[in-house]
């Protein structure tokens, strides 16, 4: 399970989080313009756009989970079980493996407007990776800083969907995510008006009236519901820190917690870790579990026309600042 959310003040922000009850050993990657990018089908890409992500390295190759690349461009990729179908081979098209499709779309776009041309000759097919990694059941959102597509691929075809509120999580489908904000439109921030009788003397007896009702559970379908209306009311100052700052707040609202999700006996989903990109200047910032720090790697810091992966580990364990010793 898992969250994505968009923000903009100064810059634009794009962010996730990754609910999950084990790691597979993650890494801030960091793929420069001239790292040679096999694709199966397509043959080998030798110069393209820089991006970093967090991504677990297999052979070699960037398996990302989110990303952006240095035109503005950032996507991240959510599990989408039971829904998600992929093709088999076909001819006149670009056949990309599934756990290729984010270097796919970062390596050559530059704009939403570059990837739906893109995306209108892709056949997203079913090869894993290998037999120790399978295919993952995928849906995505694909942002710049001017709007947001959602992308599924299931059985009747592959969909795009403009996302007008710049948020996704799993199931059920897009448009029916959608369709349930139709039963909070009645939320507010403000506190709320008495129109249940005009002749009961009702209080308004706490703050934060105004949005009772707001899921506060850890489905897929409450999390989209929570983290839109937080996202939509959320406000920040334009600075770095500010903005930054009020994104993790944004996602923290949909943070999973252990012990609350059990999948399997005695194992339990945590949100593993939160990113948040500043899409605008190419900075990659995150905490995880175990620490609540947040850490960056700035993309523009490095070498970008280097050949060669440049790979940042996540730092584990709590950060705690002692202000009197």
């Amino acid at each position: 399970m898992c969250t994505a959310a968009t923000y903009k003040s100064k810059d634009f922000y794009f962010g996730r989080t990754l609910d999950y009850e084990f790691s597979y050993g993650d890494q801030i990657v960091i793929t420069p313009r001239n790292y040679s990018l096999h694709f199966r089908y397509i043959g080998d890409k030798k110069k393209h756009y820089a991006m970093i992500g967090m991504a677990h390295v297999a052979e070699n190759y960037p398996l990302y989970y989110d990303a952006m690349n240095e035109k503005g461009v950032a996507i991240a990729g959510l599990n989408f079980v039971g829904n998600a179908v992929y093709s088999e081979v076909q001819s006149d098209v670009e056949n990309i493996a599934q756990f290729e499709f984010i270097p796919w779309i970062l390596s050559q776009c530059a704009s939403l407007a570059e990837v739906r041309e893109l995306l209108d000759r892709i056949n997203i097919v079913n090869t894993p990776f290998s037999e120790q990694l399978p295919l993952a059941q995928l849906h995505w959102i694909i942002s710049d800083e001017n709007e947001s597509i959602t992308v599924e691929s299931m059985s009747h075809g592959l969909h795009i969907y403009d996302n007008p509120v710049g948020v996704l999580t799993n199931n059920p489908p897009f448009p029916q995510q959608m369709f349930q904000l139709n039963n909070y439109m009645h939320l507010s921030p403000k506190q709320p008006e008495n129109t249940f009788g005009e002749n009961l003397a009702l209080d308004v007896y706490s703050r934060g009236m105004g949005g009772i009702g707001l899921p506060g559970d850890l489905s897929s379908s409450s999390r989209f519901v929570r983290v839109a209306f937080t996202k939509i009311h959320a406000i920040s100052g334009e600075s770095e820190k500010e903005s930054v700052s009020q994104f993790f707040h944004i996602l923290g609202s949909v943070d999973q917690q252990r012990g609350c999700c059990e999948v399997a006996d005695g194992k339990y989903e945590i949100t593993l870790y939160t990113s948040c990109c500043n899409v605008t200047k190419g900075i990659y910032y995150y905490n995880t579990y175990e620490n609540h720090q947040i850490s960056a790697v700035d993309m523009y810091a490095e070498d970008l026309d280097g050949n060669n992966l440049i790979c940042y580990p996540v730092i584990q364990g709590e950060q705690i600042n002692y202000q009197n010793k």
